[in-house]
């Protein structure tokens, strides 16, 4: 499959003259810095990209107008923040992740860089050569590493991002300026992908993709209310790689549940932890003017590795929800809604044969099953 191209456009100025490179392209129109909205532009390699007629699409949006209105979009009170990067065996995305956190305008009280049992001491170089702090965390699992980052922090506001992905320069000054002017305790933002070279990256864009969208979301109540009927969908909320927190979610909810996440359930250690603040009453909140660029895998293999996982950790983060709240909207979800939507899945696949949709049903249903077996082999001991 041919790889996708990528433009990124600033609308505030006069359009460019582009030609296109590739049959597809995805253009990311901003206003200034802030984005505002995406489009698949098809056509013939080498003809002119009709830009005009793209962005006609998104100027008069709501937050093409909310860019244009305000000069800054978030002031910008002083922030005391910890950036906090979890890691294992990937020194070469560490240090593009790092570079990109160096350019930041908003300079964070300190950098931690949590290695999670690498292998060897090329993390730990990588972290040394950027001059940031470097802490070993020996117990494999992705909640273990964020926890000890908690623990290790000083700051008033701690940030997480991933060791596959590149940042905006004016990320960490989003994201955090969004905790200090909204009610929310915990904030999340935009994921972009970094390129769409590969056939496995773009079908995770195209069926996976963390993008919740260019408009803010607050999630409060209201949206919680539907946890008790059929469970509220927190892994809307956003992703892990583009997260922070006020100390004090961790002080009233606790830490991450150390049963999920990656080297233990699979994932969902940062959607259930969104959870568990929703139920105690407080609010989380998308801001998409945070941006982060995700390097997906660029292979099948991994990428059905990648949903195995993720459906195993859905499915277990399900039953720790519903372990510490009683709420059976996500007991219901596990045990009737799931099944009956993956059944509707596999007829049509039958009768009508594959989509591409469909390309990894088997793995999703089989990390859902092996997610329940997951849990209840570990217990309903609460960790932490």
């Amino acid at each position: 499959m041919a790889r996708i191209a990528i433009e990124h456009i600033d609308a505030s100025c006069a359009l460019p003259e582009l030609a296109r490179e590739t049959a597809r392209t995805l253009i990311v129109f901003w206003w200034g810095d802030v984005p505002v909205g995406q489009v698949i532009d098809e056509g013939i390699p080498g003809e002119r990209i009709d830009l005009e007629r793209h962005w006609a699409e998104f100027a008069h949006s709501p937050a093409c107008q909310r860019a244009a209105s305000r000069s800054d979009h978030l002031p910008r009170p002083p922030l005391d923040v910890s950036v906090v990067i979890c890691t294992r065996d990937r020194p070469d995305a560490l240090k593009t992740a790092l570079e990109s956190l160096a350019h930041q305008s908003l300079k964070p009280r300190e950098v931690i860089v949590v290695d999670n049992a690498s292998a060897d001491a090329r993390t730990r170089e990588v972290a040394e050569a950027a001059g940031v702090r470097y802490v070993r965390e020996d117990r494999p699992g992705l909640s273990f590493a964020r926890n000890s980052g908690i623990h290790q922090a000083a700051a008033d506001i701690i940030a997480f991002t991933d060791d596959d992905v590149a940042l905006h320069p004016r990320w960490l000054e989003r994201l955090a300026g969004a905790l200090c002017n909204s009610k929310a305790v915990a904030v999340t933002g935009l994921v972009l992908p970094a390129e769409l070279e590969t056939e496995a990256q773009q079908h995770f864009e195209t069926f996976w993709s963390f993008n919740q969208g260019y408009e803010p979301i607050e999630f409060d109540a209201g949206f919680f209310s539907a946890d008790k009927g059929s469970g509220a969908d927190v892994w809307n909320i956003g992703a892990g790689a583009n997260m922070a927190f006020h100390r004090r979610a961790f002080d009233v909810a606790g830490y991450f549940d150390t049963r999920l996440g990656a080297g233990a359930a699979g994932c969902s250690e940062d959607s259930e932890f969104w959870h568990r603040i929703l139920s105690l009453g407080g609010t989380c909140r998308y801001e998409p003017s945070a941006v982060v660029y995700h390097f997906h895998r660029r292979d099948m293999a991994g990428l059905r590795s990648q949903i195995y996982q993720y459906m195993k950790g859905h499915a277990a983060a399900l039953l720790v929800q519903y372990e510490r709240t009683g709420n059976r909207g996500s007991l219901r979800r596990l045990l009737f809604l799931l099944p009956a939507y993956d059944a509707r899945r596999v007829w049509r696949k039958i009768r009508y044969g594959a989509r591409p949709e469909n390309r990894f049903l088997w793995q999703e249903i089989a990390g859902i099953v092996a997610g329940i077996g997951y849990y209840l082999h570990r217990g309903r001991a609460r960790t932490p």
